[in-house]
């Protein structure tokens, strides 16, 4: 809804959001100060009068009494000159010399390396937090840093040791607190503050076929728990493409898995669709989540096959993606990595969000269920289907 915050248009998204069995609704931008567009307001973070006249607490009931947690956006590093904190202090930003560094997205970086700068940020996050049920903040960071010196000296290292600090305390104010790193995606994804926040969101693009890549390296060092992956409108807003609802729900399954979509405006297929996918990833979800990554390399840059196996090699799901068309008549095998050769293994393929569109008139029969063992999984492999360009399968695996 990005600026639009409307009571009843959010109370009809969270009643959707409780019938699909969402389980986190967040607010985002424009809830604050004088932000009604992204020029003005940032760094008062104190609820707008004109926009929530009431404070959260009708939205927060309302999400509550759908069942939801409720979570709220925040850029506390940040500051436009058009806001009341820097009006009241323009030194209060990290610069070199005492020269204004040039703006980026209307915005300027905080200067957390200052104490009064550290405590009005601190301050007024902690009092949002200690006023309304917040269970998680989405902790954005839109520009890159300028001229980012305290004092003629560079800053950065200290800036971040203060963030650090910052999240830390607010932890320990408010038990159970779930914070999300973010900078403007994934500009912001360090093992100093992986050890702190709870979640990383990688990139504001939700294209399928972007996240696919997007994803596939970023867990070469973040786990898929930690990783936001969420299933975006069927017209990406960043790129224009358009997907289907399995390519982006599979997508978006091997990870912190969510929702970035108007979904009052989907049909009421793709929302019984969403329903699905949401309940199979709820009972996967401890071995999405606890499972060893398994990244088959293929060969092939048409596709890509990626997957958890469980710790004892039992059980498994995987993705097999076709990134673009296939040159060959036949696709290369579906190789499976990480089972135990000597175990037999069913195989099927399962359809959450519904069969995908097979350009084969006749599909392979172990689409059905097969048995075979982990040795002829991963040597052998199973013949795919044949796919459109920019589809996903997904493949379940457990032993006998």
């Amino acid at each position: 809804v990005y600026f639009d915050h409307d009571l009843g248009k959010l109370t009809e998204l969270a009643k959707v959001a409780n019938q699909i069995g969402v389980e986190r609704f967040v607010l985002d931008d424009g809830w604050f100060g004088s932000r009604r567009d992204d020029t003005s307001g940032l760094g008062d973070w104190v609820i707008s009068k004109d926009v929530w006249p009431e404070g959260l607490a009708p939205l927060i009931d309302v999400v509550k009494a759908n069942g939801m947690e409720f979570g709220l956006w925040f850029e506390g590093e940040m500051v436009n000159p058009d806001s009341e904190v820097y009006r009241a202090h323009p030194d209060w930003i990290l610069n070199v010399a005492g020269r204004v560094p040039p703006t980026g997205r209307g915005q300027l970086v905080l200067d957390l390396t200052n104490p009064n700068c550290y405590q009005h940020v601190f301050d007024q996050t902690n009092k949002i937090l200690t006023d309304f049920d917040i269970s998680y903040i989405k902790w954005d960071h839109n520009r890159p840093l300028v001229d980012p010196g305290h004092n003629g000296k560079a800053a950065v290292h200290e800036q971040t040791k203060a963030l650090y600090r910052l999240f830390s305390e607010l932890k320990v104010n408010h038990p159970g607190l779930e914070i999300e790193s973010c900078a403007s995606g994934g500009g912001r994804v360090d093992l100093g503050i992986a050890q702190i926040v709870d979640r990383f969101w990688v990139s504001d693009c939700n294209d399928a076929l972007e996240r696919q890549y997007i994803q596939r390296y970023t867990q070469v060092a973040i786990p898929p728990e930690m990783l936001g992956s969420h299933i975006g409108p069927t017209e990406s807003h960043t790129t224009g493409r358009v997907h289907s609802l399995g390519f982006r729900a599979i997508t978006a399954l091997f990870g912190h898995a969510g929702l970035e979509w108007d979904i009052t405006k989907a049909t009421a297929d793709e929302q019984a669709h969403l329903k699905s996918w949401a309940t199979y990833y709820k009972q996967n979800r401890d071995l999405l989540h606890s499972g060893k990554v398994v990244r088959v390399e293929t060969n092939n840059e048409a596709t890509f096959v990626h997957g958890v196996v469980s710790q004892d090699k039992s059980k498994a799901i995987f993705a097999y993606v076709t990134l673009q068309g296939q040159a060959a008549s036949r696709a290369n095998a579906i190789l499976i990595d990480g089972l135990d050769s000597n175990r037999s293994y069913s195989v099927k393929a399962v359809y959450p969000v519904g069969k995908p569109v097979f350009q084969e008139r006749t599909g392979p029969k172990w689409l059905d269920g097969a048995v075979l063992t982990g040795k002829a999984l991963t040597q052998i492999g199973l013949r795919p289907p044949i796919l459109f360009p920019e589809t996903a399968l997904l493949i379940e695996i457990e032993a006998i």
